[in-house]
C-alpha cells in the first residue's frame, strides 16, 4: 500500500506551483494519498489563497504531520515575496527541492516524485551545470540505466508512447553520441515500461536517425551500423521490435496502434509528434531510476506566470502516472 507522493515545485516564478495546486484540488477526492510538497511555504500559502483553492496546506513536521497536503523547504530561509522571472535564486531554489525530493525517494520516504518544471536556462546562468532533469536525477541516484519516456492520450482514448535514445542534445552532436549500446538499453526500457503500464503486450517500433531510415545508406549509414544491430540484438534476447523505419510515417503506425512504445533516436524526433496530440496530457517519465520519477511535459511558461490561467492537466496527468505505477510496484 502506498502512501506519500512528494512533488517538487520547480521554478517558483514559473507556473509550476500553479498547475500543482491545481492538479491536487482536482485529484484530492480520487484518493487519500498524502502529498509532501517541496517548496517554498510563503510563496505557496500565497498562491493556495489567490487561486480560491482551499487545499488544506500544513507544514510537513517530520512524520508527525497528520495531515494530508504537507508543505516542506529545505533550505534555511523563504524566497523574497517579489522574486522575479528567472532569478538566481529561484533557480537555486529549484534544483535544491529537485534534490531533497529524490533523496527522499533514496531513503524510501517518498513513494514517488513528481517534478514542476525548471529553467535550464535560469539554472546555467548561477553557474551550476545542469542538462536536464532526467541527466540531474540519474547522476544523484547513481543511476547506469536511464532513458527519457514521453506518453499522453488524445481527446478520443488514443496513446503515444516514445522513449528517447539520446536527450538533451544539440542536433550535429546526435549522430556521434548514438551508439548500439543506447538503441538497446532504449528498447529494454521500452519493453519494462510496457509491463509496468499493465500492457498486454510490448511492441516496440523504432526510429531511423536519417531521412527515409538512411535509404540503405545512401542518406546515412547509422541505421546499418547502429540501429540494425541494436535491433537485431533485442530480437535474438527475444524481445517483439521492428525496424529501423521512416520516422516520417513511423509516428501514425504507432499512434493507431500497430505498436505499443517508439523508440526515437533524439529529442525533437520523439517529442514533436507526442506534443502535437498530447501537449495537454504529456507526461515526462524517467525510466531505469531507482524510484518513480514522473513530470509534466511543458515548461515553466513564464509568459503566462502569475495570471492564475494555466492549464494543470499535464500536471495531473503525471501526479495520476506517478501514482499508478508506485500502486503497482507496492
Amino acid at each position: 500500500m502506498i502512501g506519500w507522493i512528494g512533488i517538487s515545485l520547480g521554478d517558483v516564478t514559473g507556473i509550476g506551483p500553479e498547475v500543482t495546486l491545481k492538479a491536487l484540488a482536482a485529484e484530492a477526492q480520487a484518493d487519500d494519498l498524502r502529498y509532501l510538497l517541496i517548496g517554498d511555504a510563503d510563496q505557496v500559502n500565497r498562491l493556495n489563497l489567490q487561486l480560491g483553492l482551499r487545499l488544506p496546506l500544513e507544514p510537513y513536521q517530520n512524520g508527525k504531520s497528520t495531515g494530508r497536503f504537507l508543505l516542506h523547504n529545505p533550505l534555511p530561509k523563504p524566497l523574497p515575496e517579489d522574486v522575479v522571472e528567472g532569478s538566481p535564486a529561484a533557480a537555486q531554489a529549484a534544483l535544491a527541492w529537485l534534490a531533497d525530493g529524490a533523496q527522499r525517494c533514496l531513503r524510501h520516504e517518498l513513494d514517488a516524485l513528481v517534478t514542476a518544471p525548471l529553467n535550464k536556462q535560469a539554472i546555467l546562468h548561477t553557474g551550476q551545470p545542469f542538462i536536464g532533469q532526467t541527466e540531474f536525477l540519474t547522476e544523484l541516484s547513481g543511476a547506469q540505466r536511464t532513458a527519457m519516456m514521453l506518453l499522453g492520450q488524445d481527446d478520443r482514448g488514443r496513446w503515444l508512447r516514445v522513449v528517447l535514445a539520446t536527450t538533451h542534445l544539440p542536433l550535429r552532436l546526435v549522430s556521434e553520441n548514438l551508439s548500439r549500446a543506447k538503441v538497446e538499453l532504449a528498447i529494454e526500457l521500452a519493453v519494462q515500461a510496457c509491463a509496468d503500464l499493465g500492457l498486454s503486450q510490448a511492441r516496440v517500433a523504432v526510429c531511423g536517425l536519417n531521412p527515409h531510415a538512411g535509404e540503405g545508406g545512401e542518406l546515412g549509414t547509422e541505421e546499418t551500423t547502429t540501429i540494425t544491430p541494436a535491433v537485431h540484438a533485442a530480437k535474438r534476447r527475444g524481445l517483439d521490435v521492428s525496424g529501423p523505419f521512416a520516422a516520417d510515417a513511423l509516428f501514425y503506425r504507432v499512434y493507431k496502434g500497430d505498436y505499443d512504445v517508439l523508440v526515437a533516436m533524439y529529442h525533437d524526433q520523439g517529442l514533436a509528434p507526442l506534443k502535437m496530440i498530447a501537449f495537454e496530457t504529456g507526461v515526462n517519465w524517467t525510466l531505469g531510476l531507482p524510484f518513480i520519477r514522473t513530470s509534466p511535459d511543458h515548461g515553466t511558461a513564464y509568459d503566462i506566470a502569475g495570471q492564475g490561467i494555466a492549464n494543470p492537466s499535464s500536471m495531473r496527468a503525471a501526479i495520476r502516472l506517478a501514482k499508478q505505477l508506485a500502486k503497482s510496484k507496492a
